[in-house]
């Protein structure tokens, strides 16, 4: 199989999606990457960016000044839907992969996910105060292995099941390892208690396995999207509200994970609302909506105004080096705390800035090399110096630019 450029994100290759970028010496180069899905890439990141520095709401309502709280929970969702569409895409798009192709898609991805893991664990040392999701990246990607080959419908089908049966089953085993005094152990904080449960966040991964299992620049693809965000954020919103109402009137919903702190008492305000981080089902389906939406706007407007939205791609096109290097900058300054939004657009306009110049200039960013480098070298071994293959591949390098 084709090795990809991919960062965070595996991208792929879609010939009707290429991108002309100029390059040095006056040169241009094609650079086959689905710019909507990084455009997508880069306001999942500026959302996350508001959630670490920016002064914004907990949650949005009707009042316009609590708009900005839609960055809360949402952009990391946004961020794991996307990760599914890019494993799908890496893995055979329309087709899925088979055989020989198959395995080493498969093993790319796990070294990739043993990447984001480690640099995740790397930049949970620094001792910020954000819950760096990489971490749970990393299981997902893992996790996302054995339904490579499904098809849309069966992987929507089992992303509905554990929309409905995840969250109750986290409470449950929240509460059980709550009780042993277990967890902070690594391996259930990353699927249980912590800030991103994987056994919650496995929807994710699969409605976005779906997705790029779909012909994305199909417009009534892209319709279908919006159509189905629209009605999953009514119902996950609107339910979630409804279910507030019967469920848990005048109580707060704290959700299942802070339920865990309480064990053996129960309370069904933790399975309702649609609160940022509840982790239930409502919260699910509306936050996917969400997704879907901004996900078919994004291939929209990257399609139609390909030049402007270069700035963005450029962004989501290294979207772990982006990240990383937000937290460590994050670790550098170690603000008190964040008064106004000065510090979020401070963030954004330096990354659009540094990212656009470095992709113009060096490709791909450094984080990105690393993973597509070392994924590919362990996929695919080097050939040996006597093999046709390699000969044929050195003499097409050799060729002078045309």
């Amino acid at each position: 199989m084709k090795s990809e450029d991919d960062n965070l994100n595996i991208p792929h290759t879609s010939a009707a999606h290429a991108e002309l970028l100029p390059a040095a010496g006056g040169r241009s180069f094609r650079s086959d990457r689905v710019i909507g899905l990084d455009v997508a890439r880069a306001l999942a990141v500026f959302g996350m960016f508001g959630a670490h520095v920016g002064a914004v709401p907990d949650d949005v309502q009707a009042s316009p000044s609590t708009w900005l709280g839609v960055v809360n929970g949402r952009s990391s969702i946004l961020f794991a839907v996307l990760a599914g569409i890019s494993v799908a895409l890496l893995s055979g798009r329309t087709n899925p992969a088979t055989g020989d192709d198959l395995v080493r898609a498969r093993l790319r991805i796990v070294v990739r996910a043993a990447w984001v893991l480690a640099i995740g664990g790397a930049l949970e040392a620094l001792g910020t105060d954000i819950d760096v999701i990489l971490g749970v990246y990393a299981v997902l990607f893992v996790l996302a292995l054995p339904f490579l080959r499904w098809p849309p419908r069966r992987l929507l089908m089992a992303a509905g099941a554990l929309a409905v049966l995840a969250p109750p089953a986290v409470l449950v085993l929240a509460q059980f390892v709550d009780a042993m005094d277990s967890q902070d152990a690594p391996f259930v904080s990353l699927a249980v208690t912590g800030a991103y449960p994987a056994l919650i966040w496995w929807t994710f991964i699969l409605v976005g396995l779906a997705v790029g299992r779909s012909h994305l620049d199909s417009v009534p693809v892209r319709r279908t999207l919006v159509a189905a965000g629209l009605g999953l954020a009514v119902v996950g919103y609107g339910g979630g509200w409804l279910a507030t109402q019967w469920w848990a009137a005048g109580r707060p919903s704290e959700g299942p994970l802070d339920g865990a702190h309480h064990p053996g008492h129960w309370d069904p305000a933790w399975l309702s609302g649609a609160a940022p981080h509840s982790g239930t089902t409502f919260e699910i389906a509306g936050s996917v909506g969400f997704a879907l939406v901004v996900i078919a706007v994004c291939l929209v407007v990257a399609d139609r105004l390909p030049t402007a939205t270069f700035p963005l791609a450029s962004v989501g096109s290294m979207a772990l080096t982006v990240y990383t290097g937000s937290v460590v900058a994050i670790w550098l300054i170690d603000p008190d705390d964040y008064v106004d939004n000065g510090p979020w657009l401070a963030y954004v306009l330096v990354t659009v800035v540094v990212a656009a110049a470095w992709r113009l200039v060096l490709g791909r960013g450094p984080l990105e090399r690393l993973l597509t480098w070392s994924s590919t070298r362990a996929a695919d071994p080097p050939l040996p110096r006597s093999s046709p293959e390699r000969q044929l591949s050195s003499s097409q390098l050799s060729r002078p630019l045309r």
